[in-house]
């Protein structure tokens, strides 16, 4: 019961600030993201870097996160144009060369997973940017990504916890089912409906292919997040959320649903 509790209490915050950051304005948006950017960064190589084999540096690789997002954001909103990534390229540059003179055992392993990083973490949030401008500001849209991950993970796991007997990666992700997995889809498809009811932009169809590219990437996210723990072997990316885990636990069905989802709707508008 304690545990429930505070898992409760700290998921709740957390989705509060999820929220609010994103319909505040997109200042709010901006500071509270790239904060997460950050934080994701820092718990991916924290996880990666191994003493003998991976010596990336944290502060370098959390910069270089932070700087794509900040640029993404300022070009996606329209304040800025192209050339703003140029500091991001001379920045990636920087770190090739400051390489060369570490000294470090195996270099291309750090070159390696520093630009995992930056694909992995720090690009899917970036693009996060260009979805809340897909058209103009729509901030109830990029709040939609989210809602839909959250019910997505309800329905998958009430589902998978009543019904579930088939496991759906059982090599990775022992606890998954293809009873929840399918529980997750429907429960997506219900909130798809109902974001075709306040939200006109996009048709019915279109929220319910919306809603299922979450699912279905989201959990492509959540099970490569899943093989990077097992094959370092811990149980969560951090502590920051009590009952909950790393940042990046709870934003790992994000990772590969984001950027599907950006160019979905710049398909569709």
């Amino acid at each position: 019961m304690n545990n429930f509790v505070k898992r409760s209490i700290s998921g709740g915050i957390f989705v509060a600030i999820t929220i609010s950051s994103i319909l505040l304005s997109p200042y709010t948006f901006a500071a509270v993201f790239a904060l997460f950017t950050a934080m994701a960064a820092y718990e991916f190589h924290k996880l990666t870097n191994k003493p003998a084999e991976v010596q990336v540096n944290k502060t370098v690789a959390v910069i270089g996160a932070v700087l794509l997002f900040i640029c993404s954001f300022l070009y996606a909103s329209g304040r800025f144009q192209y050339p703003i990534y140029s500091f991001y390229g001379l920045f990636i540059v920087g770190v090739f060369i400051a390489e060369l003179y570490r000294k470090k055992q195996n270099p291309v392993n750090n070159l390696a997973y520093f630009i995992l990083g930056q694909l992995f973490i720090a690009l899917p949030f970036s693009l996060l940017s260009f979805i809340l401008y897909v058209s103009d500001y729509q901030p109830i849209i990029l709040l939609a990504v989210f809602i839909t991950i959250w019910v997505n993970d309800t329905g998958a796991y009430v589902s998978g916890m009543l019904l579930g007997k088939h496991k759906l990666f059982e090599r990775i992700s022992p606890k998954k089912t293809w009873e929840g997995f399918i529980g997750g889809a429907v429960f997506a498809l219900i909130s798809g409906y109902v974001f075709s009811l306040f939200i006109p932009e996009l048709s019915l169809p279109q929220w319910f292919i919306f809603s299922e590219i979450i699912v279905i990437f989201g959990t492509f996210g959540d099970l490569t997040e899943s093989l990077i723990k097992r094959t370092e072997n811990v149980k969560d990316t951090g502590n920051i959320i009590p009952g909950h885990g790393g940042l990046l636990d709870r934003f790992d069905s994000m990772l590969m649903s984001a950027p599907v989802i950006f160019l979905w709707l710049s398909f569709v508008f």
